[in-house]
């Protein structure tokens, strides 16, 4: 019997265990999880001063990231206002719904305060902590019937030998 990869086995249970809205709720966070995560990675290096990354600046006001997400998020509205089905549930859609609402979701004080607090020490951390861990549990529970059947076929494969 041939040994097969954990990536084979996850894609063949991600077909399998998820029906298309479970495969997009997973999508979704993932995404929001992997560009929370990142962009948080980004904004630590550009205000250290490390790495290639820069401030996007147009005409002297800096682009906040918030602005990409709110285009993300209003070009994934059009698509579920006029989309047909299978673009509605197409992984390019849940990935840039997941992405968008995290480039919002990070900058939230911004939007809600509408001064830049972005680097406030006050709650930051907490904030980072507490978005990143829900984000992390949110894809969890969304990836739990693929992973439970990863593990399973895992068991399996051990067993015979």
């Amino acid at each position: 019997m041939e040994k097969r990869s954990v990536i084979t086995d996850i894609r063949d249970a991600f077909g399998s265990e998820l029906d298309t809205g479970q495969q997009s709720a997973l999508i979704s966070w993932l995404a929001f999880t992997g560009t929370f995560g990142g962009v948080r990675g980004v904004t630590h290096a550009i205000r250290a001063g490390k790495g290639p990354f820069k401030n996007l600046s147009v005409g002297g006001e800096h682009l906040h990231h918030y602005m990409w997400g709110i285009g993300m998020l209003a070009g994934v509205g059009a698509i579920a206002v006029k989309g047909d089905e299978a673009l509605r549930r197409h992984p390019a859609t849940a990935l840039a719904y997941g992405a968008g609402l995290a480039l919002i979701v990070d900058e939230f004080a911004l939007l809600l305060d509408l001064k830049d607090v972005y680097w406030a020490k006050e709650g930051r951390v907490s904030v980072d902590v507490g978005i990143g861990g829900s984000s992390l549990v949110g894809t969890y529970f969304a990836g739990l019937p693929v992973i439970r059947e990863v593990a399973r076929k895992r068991r399996a494969a051990r067993a015979k030998g």
